[in-house]
């Protein structure tokens, strides 16, 4: 492996898309230092503080963002707004005819894309707007921007900033993609949760709630059967045999060869729990914009501070399905059966046009079950290591309120830096391959 990385350091291309992406990275760690205009500190930090009402939706809108929100920075809607905007336009794709038709159509997709950059921008008004107003709604009496929503102004430009912020973020993310290595919306997720673990680590060990030495196990134990479950799962697949049909001409035979089609057990990667990850914090950006009640409190502590068996059963049921509906799509934008049979292939045992579509829809769906409740049940961990806390150490531990083992490293996060690290070693050694190299993935 070192000797890979020697090789790929001795590529002028590779090693400039390293560097660019570094740079990229750190470029974007800088703006998230950035405050927005009005900030007040004292209230930020008060946010911020272990046990605070509404930490988890906090953790979660600074997971989102790359870690910018723990300084309410100009980009600290991150790309979630741009997330949002995919989920959107990835649910009407099956719905509206035209955006099906379009899909197809040669720069189809980079069309669709254009839709959800400008459908991004009222997502990250809207965002800015409830994130400020969640905030507030937090901290009582106290507010996160002083004069927010009652100078015209400052509301304009706060708002306006964060939008940009956003924009900016996203356009980082794409840089990523296309001039360095790795997908750059997950690599700028990949950093915040990487910056956010040293502190996470040091606030477990100074846990007096619970024993140290137990906090440390428990992590260690946790990150380990996490990352071996999560290689194992990721690396799965089941292939489907194809036959290509021979084809004389003259005195020459072609095709009879015979292939296969690997269908992953999770075809998605992190990409569902990104989108679940964004879903479960909906409900307290949506109750921000109404006064308060004992329905908006109700919803608002459930969601913002991310306890309880309603929250978990919830974001368990949300990655499930968009692990399915993900899968789904998925598949049905390859066209794999057309491909197929445009190519002379086929199933052994299965007619070729609909009836293909059909059997290879049957079978991820099916290995997808196994899939999606993985990933549902490495969402859920933090919830479970804090019941378990809360049964052994009934005495001194608060549910939601102390450090949490899993939450050093989230399962999500687990799962996106994972994820992250895979699809970039892949795209390395797909460069060391080409060049004539060996590589170091088996």
């Amino acid at each position: 492996m070192l000797q890979a990385f020697r090789n790929i350091w001795k590529l002028p291309d590779v090693r400039n898309k390293l560097l660019i992406t570094g740079l990229i990275l750190l470029i974007y760690q800088f703006a998230a230092h950035v405050p927005v205009v009005g900030v007040d500190p004292n209230a930020l930090q008060s946010l911020l503080q272990p046990g605070a009402t509404g930490a988890g939706l906090i953790n979660v809108l600074n997971l989102l963002s790359g870690g910018a929100v723990q300084n309410f920075s100009v980009i600290a809607n991150g790309v979630y707004p741009y997330i949002t905007a995919s989920i959107i336009l990835q649910l009407l794709i099956p719905i509206i005819p035209r955006l099906q038709e379009m899909q197809k159509e040669p720069g189809g997709r980079d069309t669709i894309t254009r839709y959800t950059y400008y459908l991004s921008i009222p997502m990250a008004l809207l965002q800015a707007f409830g994130q400020i107003q969640i905030f507030n709604a937090l901290l009582g009496t106290q507010q996160i921007i002083p004069g927010f929503a009652s100078n015209f102004l400052l509301t304009v430009s706060v708002l306006f900033t964060m939008t940009a912020g956003t924009m900016f973020a996203v356009w980082l993310g794409e840089l990523i993609t296309e001039q360095g290595i790795g997908n750059g919306i997950s690599l700028i997720i990949f950093g915040g949760i990487v910056a956010q673990a040293p502190g996470n680590l040091a606030r477990l060990v100074a846990d007096t709630a619970i024993s140290p030495i137990w906090n440390i196990a428990l992590f260690v134990a946790i990150t380990l059967i996490s990352i071996l479950v999560i290689i194992f799962i990721q690396e799965g697949e089941r292939r489907i045999p194809v036959q290509y049909g021979k084809r004389v001409r003259g005195s020459r035979q072609y095709g009879g060869a015979r292939t296969f089609i690997p269908m992953k057990v999770n075809p998605v990667g992190m990409i569902p729990l990104i989108f679940a990850q964004a879903i479960v914090t909906l409900p307290a950006v949506f109750v921000s914009f109404f006064p308060e009640g004992p329905v908006g409190n109700s919803i608002r502590d459930t969601f913002g501070n991310q306890q309880g068996l309603l929250y978990w059963v919830f974001f368990f049921f949300m990655t499930v399905f968009f692990t399915f509906f993900y899968a789904d799509v998925m598949i049905g934008n390859q066209d794999l059966a057309s491909n197929l049979q445009r190519n002379g292939g086929f199933i052994p045992g299965t007619r070729p046009g609909k009836p293909t579509q059909e059997f290879i829809t049957r079978v991820t769906r099916r290995i997808s079950l196994v899939g999606a409740i993985f990933l549902g049940v490495i969402a859920v961990m933090p919830g479970v290591v804090d019941l378990v806390n809360s049964v052994l150490f009934s005495g001194a531990y608060t549910a939601g309120a102390s450090a949490n083992a899993a939450s050093v490293l989230t399962g999500s996060g687990l799962i996106i830096l994972v994820g992250v690290v895979i699809e970039t070693m892949r795209q390395l050694e797909a460069q060391l391959v080409m060049r004539n190299y060996r590589g170091f993935m088996k």
